[in-house]
């Protein structure tokens, strides 16, 4: 298996229960709450879903809705950190045990979610040192 077949062995079910379980952490976490417009929550978990869809194999939705995805542009705005990017990840481990993905597919999908959340990283915490 590629990266690009874990579309196949997932399926939008396996994408939608991964994210599903992401989001339904977000509100009530103190530090990635406050990142996440409460009126917008379900338009953030439909924007990730059809990223990870597209990225991963999957129908193309998120390009045609969206176009590239310029994911640090659009994230600019946001204050990530290491803390926040720590976090989100934690967030999103618990989601990956809970979404049960298949073992092969759930690496690959980790892999990047490590990497791009790592790369996201915007702003540099205060007494942090370089």
């Amino acid at each position: 298996m590629d990266e690009s077949e874990v579309f196949s062995v997932v399926g939008e079910e396996g994408f939608t229960r991964l994210v599903a379980a992401f989001y339904q952490q977000v509100p009530n976490d103190d530090l990635l709450g406050a990142m996440y417009p409460k009126h917008d929550l379900a338009g953030a978990e439909q924007r990730l879903r059809d990223y990870l869809i597209y990225r991963f194999g999957g129908p193309p939705r998120y390009i045609e809705e969206r176009g590239h995805p310029k994911l640090r542009a659009r994230h600019f705005p946001f204050p990530i950190t290491q803390a926040s990017r720590d976090r989100w990840m934690h967030c999103m481990d618990i989601a990956l045990k809970e979404a049960a993905l298949p073992a092969e597919a759930e690496k690959f999908v980790r892999e990047f979610l490590e990497g791009m959340s790592t790369f996201m990283i915007n702003r540099v915490e205060q007494g942090a040192q370089l």
